[in-house]
């Protein structure tokens, strides 16, 4: 094997495991995400445990975020919570950092 096929397969291998990391922070955030909205919505125990999820499974609706905002956009205006766009995406964004910093703990510790 060439020193140029050895940095290919490194290559690769790094790609597959930042995608691999990608993708379980943005599963995150969305867990993290269900529970905040489960709360806003007086969900608790069980019952916001189940939401987090939906909130995850909607996320595999279409590629980026658009499927999961309109998910829990959708599920708090029916359950009468005013929250504006600018609201729901910045609270996406800030999970978005905590989710990345806990999976980056949980990686080195």
């Amino acid at each position: 094997m060439t020193q140029f096929d050895d940095r290919k397969n490194a290559y690769e291998k790094d790609f597959a495991r930042n995608e691999e990391f990608d993708f379980k922070v943005n599963a995150r955030r969305n867990k993290l995400l269900g529970l905040w909205a489960a709360e806003k919505m007086g969900l608790a125990g069980d019952a916001a445990a189940a939401y987090a999820r939906e909130v995850v499974v909607a996320d595999f609706e279409e590629v980026g975020d658009e499927d999961v905002y309109r998910k829990v956009k959708g599920d708090l205006e029916a359950s009468g919570i005013e929250i504006s766009e600018h609201q729901l995406r910045r609270e996406m964004d800030d999970l978005l950092a905590v989710a990345r910093k806990q999976m980056t703990t949980e990686l080195k510790g």
